[in-house]
């Protein structure tokens, strides 16, 4: 996402429309369906958000990390496009967290783990909105990235590591599909 001189909003925030087709997105939103998801869980607490990780799976009860089933083949394309378009390896994206978002879903404000460097994700179904904020003296500085049905979106740099993200409660029903990179730290966990 860019503003009227082709700067990106933040440093390090990027988008680009229709990385899939809207066949793939009704395939892919099958695909994501027919996973074992389940609510996501924060020390106790259950969100309205259902996933399921490739990869890795980091538990937000207990903060380890462990070795989640490995990605399927029809996420591996998806992987090696989103790569592409993120200027990374596909090797390196060592996770993907598939998420079903329904009415009244959301993501409340946070910055990914530190153990993930590179966020690059795919949004697929409804359109939403992707909010970033950071502490700026005493007020917020704020950002809004409109997300259309098969956006991408990646944040490295600034936008990874000095921004907080959330997404909007969802009015209608939305999937995504998020990979991340190894941090430095992480690479020491993600030991394969």
């Amino acid at each position: 996402m860019f503003d009227l001189f082709d700067a990106p909003l933040i440093p390090g925030l990027a988008s680009q429309a229709d990385l899939v087709s809207a066949a793939e997105e009704r395939s892919l939103v099958d695909a994501i369906d027919a996973q074992p998801l389940s609510p996501f869980r924060f020390q106790g607490w259950e969100g309205k958000r259902l996933t399921y990780s490739f990869g890795w799976n980091y538990d937000f009860d207990t903060g380890e990390v462990a070795r989640a089933a490995p990605m399927p083949d029809w996420l591996v394309d998806v992987r090696k496009r989103i790569a592409i378009f993120a200027g990374l390896d596909p090797g390196h994206l060592v996770q993907a967290l598939l998420i079903r978002y329904d009415v009244g879903a959301g993501i409340d404000w946070h910055r990914d783990r530190p153990i993930y460097e590179h966020v690059v994700g795919l949004s697929l179904g409804a359109p939403a909105v992707m909010r970033f904020r950071r502490k700026h003296g005493d007020r917020w500085q704020r950002v809004n990235l409109p997300l259309q049905p098969r956006e991408a979106y990646h944040l490295s740099g600034e936008a990874r590591h000095e921004w907080e993200h959330s997404i909007v409660e969802m009015q209608e029903v939305r999937h995504s599909i998020t990979f991340r990179s190894s941090s430095n730290r992480g690479r020491s966990l993600l030991i394969e």
